[in-house]
């Protein structure tokens, strides 16, 4: 184990170049450099030990402008959320030992100037991965993206595309605490099987297998859809406006199947949200980070008494994490995937 003032190597992620289409393991560089564990003299923040990263769907905007306000540089580190250790700091809010959770760059060991914007980890009675998910980014996108902009009812029929990833398992899951018929869709046997038996989905179907899903939408929802919580975009989102109920609310927290084609799939059926007076509306977890306590208020007892599970994707080393990253885009995890860097 290193100690403060020792010179080590720093594993790193660089982003190397992307262009467009599916992004590949050469995109990214895995590098090393070193490090000694000291804050230099002028710093006011704090020195980190990363424990874990996660991969996240929105990382693949940032390798293009054209999707997002901020992108990953050519040569630059990659970023993204994760959990860390903090070795030392002369940030009057940190301590050494202090556990946190944000934005961290892909690396073993990191110097944040502004640590005021990470997330202190008050309760460590859960995995400390669980702040990669349901406690961080992805559960605060399920929790607010359902409640707030879902306004649901008890008995209300809510579909979940994506339903076996970060955040779908999690909407699920609260929509059956609600008491609402929920139906999820998934790429394959075992995260149908998942749905169904361990987050306890009413109903699935394995969208790779329906040539029509209008007709696969129509079958599990005869009476048509409350709310639909949107992970996916594109002919998904074209049948789900079709199956949409009168007033009907649709919380949009990302569109994967978009994010690797050239030119984004139109969507026909926008009409709907006129006819049938449907609410639609696009949000980020970021959004609602202010209110973060009110979001453990409600999150950790649901856990701590098992009205809620969680499934990890986990895979160990900074080396792998590009291939996990990239799997994301082909239904490789099943649950949240997350990246072990240390246990220390």
């Amino acid at each position: 184990m290193a100690n403060l003032g020792d010179e080590v190597k720093n594993k790193q992620v660089i982003f190397r170049d992307f262009v467009s289409g599916f992004p590949q393991e050469s995109d990214f560089i895995i590098s090393s450099s070193s490090i000694r564990l000291k804050l230099p003299e002028a710093s006011n923040g704090v020195l980190l030990k990363t424990l874990y990263l996660s991969c996240d769907p929105f990382m693949r905007m940032l390798m293009e402008s054209r999707h997002a306000a901020i992108s990953y540089s050519p040569g630059s580190l990659l970023f993204g959320f994760g959990v860390a250790r903090v070795l030392e700091s002369v940030h009057s809010n940190f301590k050494e030992g202090d556990l946190l959770w944000g934005m961290l760059k892909w690396e073993e060991y990191s110097v944040v100037e502004e640590p005021e914007k990470l997330f202190k980890i008050q309760h460590t009675d859960v995995p400390l991965s669980y702040y990669t998910g349901i406690l961080g980014m992805p559960g605060i996108t399920a929790y607010f993206g359902f409640h707030d902009i879902c306004s649901p009812k008890k008995g209300e029929y809510v579909f979940v595309s994506a339903a076996s990833g970060a955040v779908g398992q999690l909407v699920g899951q609260l929509a059956k605490l609600m008491g609402c018929y929920v139906v999820g869709s998934a790429g394959s046997r075992e995260k149908i099987e998942l749905l169904k038996n361990k987050f306890g989905f009413d109903e699935v179907f394995n969208y790779k297998e329906e040539r029509d899903l209008n007709a696969a939408l129509k079958q599990c929802f005869p009476e048509g859809i409350d709310i639909y919580f949107e992970n996916v975009g594109g002919k998904m989102l074209d049948a789900v406006l079709l199956n949409m109920r009168p007033h009907g609310r649709i919380s949009v927290c990302g569109m994967i199947s978009q994010y690797n084609l050239g030119q984004s799939e139109g969507v026909h059926n926008l009409l709907r949200l006129v006819t049938e007076r449907i609410h639609m509306e696009g949000f980020g977890a970021p959004d609602y980070f202010h209110r973060y306590a009110e979001f453990l208020e409600a999150m950790l007892p649901y856990i701590r008494e098992g009205k809620i599970t969680y499934v990890e994707d986990t895979v160990h080393g900074l080396e792998s994490g590009p291939a996990a990253l990239i799997g994301l885009f082909s239904g490789r995890n099943v649950g949240k995937q997350v990246v072990a860097i240390s246990s220390e």
